[in-house]
């Protein structure tokens, strides 16, 4: 397994931040300034959802800039049996994180989360992915991460899946939730491809790099504070998964 790749020692990769960096140089606690680099939006669930009711595994996939944070967020969540980071809308062939990097392949960083519909729905996913995990007000980038690579995206894998979530980015946009318009594309799942082993959990073997520190762990707090019924202390982590 290849060595972790920091997205800040790396020229080839296109995820570095001036601000974060200088943050690090200077010693400045990476806690006390996460706390400002992102904030909770309050939105209201979906008026369309599937009723919790037991049945088999689902999957939902999700696009909301780099998968660390992201497969960081869902992993707390009751309910998720799994989170791969990986890539969706591209080709197979083209499903390598350095290939993906240079934003021409179509795919985008992407989180395939499996949940048990008996303990949270679609929707419930969709509210936290809208309130924590990303802003979908942002266009092909999230934070310091710019290119199509990093859009927002919900990747749907049927009809009843694409109606909520289109449904439930017109109720938000009536709302008036977002000062600037949801940019969130609706997608069909042409396939997901799970990412290099040294991606996966990233956040949760490496909570000190300065990337995630800044970037990623105030979404864990966000969901702890913002969605205390849904949050678990203990991730789900791949390596704990029995489906895996």
């Amino acid at each position: 397994m290849p060595l972790p790749i920091s997205r800040f020692s790396t020229l080839r990769s296109a995820k570095r931040s001036v601000l974060p960096t200088l943050v690090a140089v200077i010693g400045i606690g990476w806690q006390l300034a996460s706390c400002a680099a992102e904030a909770p939006v309050n939105v209201p669930a979906p008026e369309m959802d599937n009723p919790k009711q037991p049945g088999t595994l689902q999957t939902a996939v999700l696009s909301g800039g780099c998968f660390w944070g992201v497969q960081g967020v869902y992993e707390h969540v009751k309910g998720v049996e799994k989170a791969v980071s990986g890539y969706a809308g591209g080709d197979r062939s083209t499903a390598q994180y350095e290939v993906v990097g240079r934003g021409t392949t179509g795919h985008a960083e992407s989180v395939q989360i499996t949940f048990d519909p008996a303990k949270v729905s679609y929707g419930e996913l969709l509210q936290i992915f809208f309130s924590v995990a990303h802003d979908p007000t942002q266009l092909n980038r999230q934070g310091p991460d710019t290119g199509t690579q990093y859009r927002s995206a919900i990747v749907y894998s049927d009809e009843t899946q694409k109606n909520i979530a289109t449904a439930y980015i017109a109720q938000l946009n009536k709302a008036g939730v977002f000062h600037r318009p949801i940019v969130t594309r609706v997608d069909h799942l042409k396939g997901f491809y799970p990412a290099e082993g040294y991606h996966q959990d990233y956040l949760a073997h490496h909570p000190s790099d300065p990337y995630i520190a800044y970037n990623d762990l105030p979404k864990i707090e966000n969901l702890k504070r913002v969605f205390p019924n849904y949050y678990s202390d203990r991730p789900v982590l791949l390596a704990q998964s029995p489906s895996r």
